[in-house]
């Protein structure tokens, strides 16, 4: 097939909002690029946002993959699971020995790696890539974790950057390492976004059950917070949902919204993936197990109707409890970071990723969900050390902790007195003073596993594995 007959530098299979924006978005940087769905209204969609653009979308795989420059470069962006690998089955016949393959979708890590060595093998280069930012990072600019092929990578680093966020200039994208490693840092991203999205659920709740604000003072202190050192994007569309009404209604949207939130699975793989590290994360687990515990309305209705005779109330002076809930929120928020950037350092030594987790953090900054101005302290901290453990080491960080875990003893012990859930805010606490313990009680753990199992125990200054009988045998 000449090259010369064909036109577009780039194709994207997946034509929903992301793939979309995506490629509006590339095409906005001067690339040309074509995209493919089999849905026709996706098609047209694209044609129609693209009409004034160096963009084609179509409905034909064959003609897509025809229209493309060799070698030719092709993104996925498509629901994680099956639908990538019928979507690979359907498109390999129609490649040459050389095609670059992205997955940017939020597959699993462990079908990345399986997809990595089966299209190695005929010849085709592959890389996971995940992307954050939605709709409009897609579209204005996203943050973007591609691992694998470092020399397809290369080749595709100059669009990739050129679409990016730019934080101070820089663009929010990097290498991330060999393998699924772009696919197993973008997990573990929402991991982090699941937990801080608790955290603000959990705010909501104790200023509106707990402190009874209506919701004009609610949103005044996202609002608030966002022009502070807690300003992020969740915290910036939190305070927008806050103000939204419905068209034609005198009420918030959000009153109207059913308290069962659904989830796309990125935040059990990451409780799952870290228990198999033994990375401890319960502030994400917390968050994952509420959305989960959300979906039981008629059980928690029965519940209500059981054991809620008195309606929770937070007998405080509100404006000094809203200093300390600020200071609480900053503190849980960091150990929500702090957890998924010590499961990113385990993981790196486990599956030899190299993660560089100061450049992690870097892209970060800019176009992704959890991009937040503290992620300028983490990507300080590992700057200066690239080899810092666990974030809560750093001195700075150390500063930034001490200065607010007080308001977080403050919010909970309040909370927990009033009957008013709070469980990521408490599994931050917990696993802090844990963390902080020189001699945790898990001594004794281990001598009831050695009485119950004989699964032995090892002694203070003593080498070796002992194994004790208890009582004495009848």
């Amino acid at each position: 097939m000449s090259n010369t007959s064909n036109k577009y530098a780039f194709g994207m299979i997946g034509l929903g909002t992301m793939g979309r924006s995506l490629l509006l978005n590339m095409a906005d940087h001067g690339y040309a690029v074509a995209g493919h769905d089999k849905d026709a209204a996706k098609v047209a969609s694209l044609n129609e946002e693209g009409k004034d653009k160096d963009v084609k979308g179509f409905g034909d795989a064959k003609e897509f993959v025809q229209s493309l420059t060799t070698p030719r470069a092709i993104m996925m962006l498509v629901p994680a699971g099956k639908i990538v690998d019928s979507v690979i089955a359907e498109l390999t016949p129609l490649l040459d020995k050389g095609d670059i393959l992205i997955d940017g979708g939020n597959s699993h890590f462990t079908d990345t790696n399986r997809r990595v060595d089966e299209l190695e093998a005929i010849g085709l280069h592959f890389f996971g890539m995940g992307v954050s930012g939605g709709e409009e990072g897609a579209r204005r600019g996203p943050s973007m974790m591609p691992g694998g092929d470092k020399d397809a990578y290369n080749v595709m680093k100059p669009i990739f950057e050129a679409i990016a966020a730019k934080v101070d200039g820089a663009p929010c994208v990097t290498y991330i390492g060999p393998g699924a490693s772009g696919h197993f840092v973008k997990m573990v991203h929402n991991g982090i976004e699941y937990g801080l999205m608790q955290l603000i659920a959990e705010s909501y709740e104790i200023m509106k059950t707990g402190l009874k604000m209506d919701n004009d003072a609610i949103g005044a202190v996202f609002t608030k917070w966002n022009d502070g050192r807690l300003k992020s994007f969740l915290i910036d569309i939190t305070k927008d949902i806050f103000a939204f009404k419905a068209p034609g209604t005198d009420h918030l949207l959000l009153d109207d919204i059913k308290d069962e939130a659904k989830a796309k699975g990125t935040g059990k793989w990451t409780s799952q993936v870290a228990m198999d590290l033994q990375a401890p994360i319960p502030t994400i687990d917390s968050a994952v197990s509420m959305r989960d515990l959300s979906k039981y309305k008629a059980l928690r209705v029965q519940a209500s109707d059981l054991y809620s005779k008195d309606a929770p109330v937070l007998k405080v002076d509100t404006d000094a409890f809203l200093t300390a809930l600020e200071q609480a929120f900053y503190f849980t928020m960091i150990i929500s970071y702090a957890q998924g950037m010590h499961m990113l350092e385990r993981a790196s030594e486990e599956f030899k990723y190299d993660l560089k987790l100061g450049e992690i953090a870097k892209i970060w900054r800019g176009g992704c969900i959890i991009r937040s101005a503290f992620l300028n302290d983490i990507f300080n901290a590992y700057e200066k050390n690239s080899k810092l453990e666990h974030l809560l080491l750093d001195e700075h960080v150390h500063d930034l902790v001490s200065e607010t875990v007080q308001g977080a003893r403050t919010v909970l012990s309040a909370t927990i007195a009033a009957g008013i859930a709070a469980p990521a805010f408490t599994a931050s606490l917990s696993y802090f003073d844990n963390f902080r313990t020189k001699r945790m009680p898990s001594n004794l753990t281990q001598a009831q596993r050695d009485y119950f199992g004989a699964h032995t125990y090892e002694l203070i200054g003593k080498e070796g594995v002992f194994h004790t009988q208890w009582v004495e045998k009848i």
